[in-house]
């Protein structure tokens, strides 16, 4: 199996993309986006800022390209878990647009993270043996994933909340609100101590959050909502600024 991983990550970085396209591009299952679409929730990004998807898709084919030509014994410790993380998203896209069942579709973000965020966090020990282009890339593929994956967690907790409860987009926005912002911002502020020093992350959570902002200021028109999101993005990022970040230095 180890000598056919290139291959494998090659081959995630195309199946994930078009397992993500069954229901828009050959009418397979309900399209991931109707969960949100339309539905003017407070906690999500408008749908213009899930296109960093297709980022992450091109990095990831673009890393299996790199290992496949050029493999080293670094890139066998990173893309173990990366491949899972790949193959589990493939999984969760499936079942997003198959199953349409939004408890299974929070659960399954889980293992994704998980497997994004253990490599990331391999590939962090790395940095002092030296850098290279294809350890940047990688740096770039990983951290982006784990940084998305964790405001796919964040988002998807107000969903899951309404499927148990009779509560409409717009009821207790302040709540559902600060429930994926509280849960963003312990995730950014455990990556950055425990798991890597990246600012892919960052960017990746920035993105989202930039998503949130727009989404309250424009089509919710709740604009405290906005300017409670952007306040907490500035702590954030300039926390991350000014304290730096751990890595892989301190350990749990």
């Amino acid at each position: 199996m180890e000598k056919r991983l290139p291959l494998i990550i090659i081959l995630l970085g195309l199946l994930q993309p078009l397992s993500g396209a069954l229901a828009p591009a050959f009418g397979i299952g309900t399209p991931i986006g109707n969960a949100t679409r339309g539905i003017t929730a407070p906690e999500q990004p408008l749908p213009l800022f899930f296109s960093i998807w297709s980022v992450i898709f091109l990095t990831y084919f673009l890393f299996g390209l790199a290992y496949w030509q050029k493999r080293e014994p670094w890139m066998d410790h990173v893309a173990k878990p990366l491949a899972l993380a790949g193959l589990f998203n493939v999984i969760w896209m499936i079942s997003a647009q198959l199953i349409a069942y939004q408890p299974l579709n929070f659960l399954l973000l889980f293992p994704i993270a998980i497997m994004a965020w253990l490599a990331a966090y391999r590939l962090d020990r790395l940095r002092e043996t030296g850098w290279s282009p294809i350890k940047a890339l990688a740096d770039m593929t990983t951290c982006l994933l784990a940084g998305w994956i964790s405001v796919a967690v964040a988002i998807s907790i107000p969903l899951t909340i309404r499927r148990f409860t009779d509560l409409g987009p717009t009821d207790l926005p302040w709540n559902m609100l600060w429930t994926t912002l509280i849960t963003a911002g312990i995730a950014a502020w455990m990556f950055a101590r425990y798991i890597s020093r990246s600012w892919w992350y960052f960017i990746a959570l920035a993105w989202g959050v930039i998503g949130i902002i727009l989404n309250n200021w424009m089509e919710t028109q709740m604009h405290w909502l906005a300017i409670a999101s952007g306040i907490v993005l500035v702590v954030i990022l300039s926390l991350r600024l000014f304290r730096g970040a751990d890595g892989v230095v301190t350990t749990i």
